[in-house]
């Protein structure tokens, strides 16, 4: 049982780290937006596939996690909208809408 709470911590661990790292990276971006007709490489694409569309699958299932719990909240505050938008409505337009490739849509 105890081998399982350190892998499980382990997991959690690097998770966040990926998370925080993938979190942090348009901070460190230079400016630089999409072009429709834009010539993307392979290497873009399958770096998109394999780990920012998974990551952000994962920030719209976490954030539509915590719009349900933050609803009763927003509610209250008047912002339901907002809040729908920043945790649900973003991480899906560039989960799903978003060309393969472009980071920066």
């Amino acid at each position: 049982m105890c081998t399982l709470r350190r892998q499980s911590f382990i997991f959690f661990l690097l998770a966040a780290v990926l998370l925080f790292t993938w979190a942090a990276s348009p901070a460190l971006a230079q400016e630089k937006k999409y072009v429709a007709g834009e010539d993307r490489n392979a290497v873009s694409m399958m770096f998109d596939l394999v780990l920012l569309r998974p990551l952000g699958l994962a920030a719209t299932v976490v954030g539509t996690a915590f719009f349900v719990v933050s609803l009763p909240f927003s509610v209250l505050g008047g912002n339901t909208g907002e809040a729908a938008k920043k945790l649900m409505v973003e991480p899906a337009k560039y989960t799903f809408t978003r060309p393969l490739g472009a980071e920066d849509y």
